[in-house]
C-alpha cells in the first residue's frame, strides 16, 4: 500500500489473494494462501486505520502486526510520533528492510527511536547473505549482533530477480545468532504471527 503508486486496500488485496487460492485449488496443488501488505509510511495510514483497510500480517502477544515500510532514501521527520500512535491503536509495527534505509545506513541510531518503541524488525535474508551489496550486509549483520531482528524473509518480488528464496540468508544468520535463533527467524515467529489469521 503506497499512495500514489499502489492503490492497494484490504478489501482488492484478499479477493486478489482468493482468486489466487482459487486458481490453486483447481489445479490441485496443496497450498494455502494468505495475504498482507507492506504499507509505505504516509500520513493517509492514520485514516486507513480507522476505516479498517489494513490488511494486518497477524498477531504479535496480542497487538495486531502492520508491515511498516520507511521511504528507501530516509526516515521521515515525525515517524516515531506516527509510530507512538500506532503503539496506542494496539497495532505494533514491523519495519521492513530497515538495513537498506539510506539514513539508516549511514547511522544505526535513525533506527534507534523505533526499537526503543518496541517495533518488530523483518530484515531480508537476500542482505544477510550479501545478494544486496556489502553496506546493507554490513548493517544487516549489525543488526542480527545487536539482537534486533524479529524475523528474516524473502522479500520476493519475483522468480527471476527476486526470487522467494529465504536458505542462503538463513544460514549467513546463523553464523551471526546461532542455528536455533536462525530458525526462529524464518519459521517460529512468522508461524506465531500468522497463526492467528490462519
Amino acid at each position: 500500500m503506497h499512495p500514489g503508486r499502489y492503490a492497494n486496500r484490504a478489501a482488492n488485496i484478499r479477493a486478489a489473494a482468493a482468486n489466487f487460492q482459487q486458481s490453486l485449488d483447481a489445479e490441485g496443488i496443496a497450498l494455502k494462501i494468505l495475504c498482507s501488505a507492506e504499507v509505505r509510511l504516509d500520513h493517509e495510514i492514520l485514516s486507513w486505520v480507522g476505516e479498517e483497510q489494513i490488511p494486518y500480517l497477524g498477531h504479535w502477544q496480542g497487538e495486531r502486526v502492520m508491515l511498516l515500510e520507511f521511504p528507501h532514501s530516509h526516515v521521515p521527520v515525525g515517524a516515531d510520533k506516527l509510530v507512538a500512535w500506532l503503539l496506542k491503536q494496539g497495532i505494533r509495527p514491523m519495519i521492513a528492510h530497515p538495513e537498506r534505509n539510506k539514513d539508516i545506513l549511514r547511522s544505526i541510531d535513525k533506527l534507534l527511536p523505533f526499537v526503543r518503541l518496541g517495533c518488530l524488525l523483518q530484515v531480508t535474508a537476500g542482505a544477510v547473505a550479501g545478494s544486496f551489496g556489502e553496506y546493507a550486509q554490513a548493517r544487516a549483520v549489525d543488526l542480527l549482533s545487536r539482537g534486533w531482528v524479529t524475523i528474516l524473509a524473502s522479500d520476493a518480488h519475483n522468480m527471476e530477480a527476486r526470487p522467494p528464496e529465504l536458505e542462503p540468508g538463513r544460514v549467513a544468520a546463523a553464523k551471526i545468532v546461532g542455528e536455533e535463533e536462525s530458525w526462529k527467524m524464518v519459521r517460529d515467529r512468522p508461524a506465531e504471527i500468522i497463526g492467528s489469521i490462519g
